[in-house]
């Protein structure tokens, strides 16, 4: 258990301690729902990067007409792990196979609590035999290091926290810089960079080319539902290879994208970035919880939107749900294994694209002119989102059907999208009513101001909603569900 520190007296004098651990901060909150919808933490920062670079419809539209550069340098935390065991304890550590898993291989690895549910995910680099490297949100690299630290693991972890929020001017280090050039011009500003064709690199696959004569390694991806790579190395060469990136790709029309425009490429191309990591309850998640700090992004999250249950577990989703199924294999031990071979039998919830109606999402923002009605919650653009998780209900006939987890507004679609999920028996093209904003005039979180909640009609959509992601992306991967 870890320990307390002294943080005050009582009336009796008795000292009041600190909590240390996600297990103590639960003890101490009583319901996890109530701690976690009223939060206090702020809005999600997508750190260094600057918001805008010219103006984010422009950025938006440049991955889907000419050619774009993301900088993922900084939001993400990274892992390495390395040791005779390392392929043995990510092979543990999600649902994925590593069959055929080998060195400039990698895969999005989708880590499971022992109940079943998804703690989260992220990218896994096969370097070499003795060396992998994960790119995640924290949940997930928790997970990973608390295994690498409690289990009979012959590893070593080096971690790299994601870059803090506010710098407040101070100088910012990470160990690697990550660039992603996708759209349609991607690959004339590569080869441009390379100095000639690229070698062939396969889809999740990555390989070394040279840039402003450095090697770098390239990721085959596609991000934002257009064709390109991500190239990663050593920060240090990161503003010099940046550089580079901007000036091969001035002919072509490349556009560096800004942290306000950046995550809203997911709205197109259908990936969910942060349900609520499932470790809140359960015997087997205790040791967990236990381990995880007080001041861990699993203690200090938020909960945000319409959908409000008093069961933590209401809120968790399986692989299944958000179109991981493909990735589970039974083919390895891995932590929920048991738990999912039960689960798989049942029918499932399944990953949508809801597309909101323009005339209802407009009515949110009028309410904001007029002194004579109550707002609604402000639909920020091109995100909406205003807590670590987001749950929106989604209801046909007054019944919950669904719900809403990733939301914002796509210019070259000229509409506002939500990824979500929503039970087995809801159809594509199906018109649902979501549920804006959050019960009794709003929570405390920092982000809400007081409101009203408004209903707007959704339309049930594929997953990617962009018709150009559907069909460039590779079979079976965020695809293999639509």
């Amino acid at each position: 258990m870890p320990w307390l520190v002294p943080e005050g007296l009582l009336p009796t004098g008795e000292i009041l301690m600190s909590p240390r651990s996600l297990e103590e901060v639960l003890k101490s909150a009583g319901n996890p729902v109530d701690m976690l919808r009223n939060s206090r933490i702020g809005a999600y920062v997508y750190p260094v990067v600057p918001s805008e670079f010219s103006n984010w419809r422009d950025e938006q539209r440049a991955w889907r007409e000419t050619a774009v550069l993301f900088d993922q340098s900084h939001h993400m935390a990274e892992l390495t792990v390395r040791g005779p065991d390392a392929l043995r304890l990510m092979s543990w550590c999600t649902i994925n196979s590593f069959r055929n898993f080998a060195p400039g291989k990698a895969k999005q690895m989708v880590p499971c609590s022992h109940d079943g549910f998804v703690i989260g995910d992220g990218i896994l680099f096969f370097i070499s035999e003795q060396e992998l490297l994960f790119v995640g949100r924290a949940p997930s690299v928790n997970w990973i290091q608390f295994h690498a630290e409690s289990g009979e693991f012959k590893v070593d972890v080096i971690r790299d926290d994601r870059s803090p929020s506010h710098p407040r001017g101070k100088a910012v280090h990470r160990r690697h810089y990550r660039f992603q050039i996708q759209g349609p011009n991607a690959n004339k500003v590569l080869s441009r960079l390379h100095g000639g064709p690229l070698p062939e690199i396969r889809f999740f696959n990555f390989d070394t080319i040279r840039i402003a004569g450095r090697n770098v390694q390239a990721l085959r991806h596609g991000m934002a539902g257009e064709p390109g790579l991500e190239v990663w190395g050593p920060y240090e060469q990161g503003e010099e290879v940046r550089e580079a990136i901007l000036a091969a790709g001035a002919e072509f029309g490349l556009v560096p994208v800004g942290s306000r425009a950046y995550a809203s490429n997911t709205l197109e191309s259908g990936w969910i970035p942060s349900p609520l990591p499932a470790v809140y309850t359960g015997e087997s998640m205790r040791k967990y919880r236990e381990w995880l700090p007080a001041d861990s992004y699993e203690a200090t999250g938020s909960i945000g939107g319409s959908f409000a249950s008093s069961n933590i577990e209401d809120y968790y989703v399986t692989p299944y749900a958000l179109g991981y199924g493909p990735f589970v294999k039974f083919d390895h031990e891995f932590a929920g294994r048991a738990a999912l071979e039960k689960m798989e039998k049942a029918p499932q919830r399944k990953r949508v694209t809801f597309e909101w109606n323009g005339k209802d999402l407009a009515a949110i923002y009028s309410s904001l002119f007029d002194r004579d009605v109550q707002n609604g919650k402000f639909f920020d653009l091109p995100i909406a989102n205003y807590a670590s998780s987001n749950y929106d209900k989604v209801a046909r006939d007054g019944k919950t059907v669904g719900l809403s987890m990733f939301g914002g507004y796509s210019f070259s679609e000229r509409c506002g999208l939500s990824l979500g999920i929503v039970d087995p028996d809801v159809q594509i093209g199906d018109e649902l009513t979501l549920v804006w904003g959050e019960e009794n005039g709003g929570t405390k979180k920092s982000t809400v101001e007081r409101h009203q909640q408004m209903n707007v009609r959704v339309r049930v959509s594929p997953v990617p909603y962009s018709t150009d992601a559907r069909e460039s992306y590779h079979a079976g991967w965020r695809t293999s569900q639509a």
